[in-house]
């Protein structure tokens, strides 16, 4: 198993985990990240200043990622956790937590002081994720990210 940041050519598996994993938790509705113009070109959009997207590779092909970039209408500290999915195959074997550990390490490096994420109840595998690495539930979402369907947000402090 391979943890590195994307490249050009994994957009077209990136983009296809994205539509499938997300129909898989009842997330495919308007309002959710699998609308968002990015999919189809991740790495344009995650080279992007103060952003950063990792895949999860295993013999060749990429089975997860996940990634961060400034969360639309926050403020400057706070970056978004955004686009984190695994096929079947990826789930349950650590490959999860090792992005998540890259995504958080790029944030504390680019000087976020806060990560942010948006979720959907139907995602528990990955809501004990997040808890189990210092996430805390929050109330109300942030920012605008134009993704008004999901109904679960945490948030994590990253530096003091």
């Amino acid at each position: 198993m391979t943890v590195r940041k994307i490249l050009p050519e994994d957009n077209q598996q990136v983009a296809g985990i994205i539509r499938t994993v997300m129909p898989e938790f009842g997330a495919q509705g308007q309002g959710f990240a699998i609308h968002d113009r990015e999919v189809d070109d991740m790495f344009a959009a995650y080279t992007q200043p103060r952003c950063a997207y990792f895949v999860c590779e295993e013999n060749g092909k990429v089975v997860g990622g996940g990634g961060v970039a400034p969360l639309q209408g926050g403020d400057a500290n706070t970056c978004e956790l955004k686009k984190m999915y695994f096929l079947p195959e990826g789930r349950g074997k650590g490959r999860g937590q090792a992005v998540l550990i890259e995504c958080l390490k790029a944030a504390a490096d680019m000087n976020y002081t806060w990560c942010y994420l948006e979720t959907f109840n139907t995602m528990k595998g990955a809501m004990k994720l997040y808890e189990k690495n210092g996430f805390e539930k929050i109330s109300a979402p942030c920012g605008n990210t134009g993704h008004f369907a999901c109904d679960v947000f945490y948030k994590k402090q990253l530096k003091i």
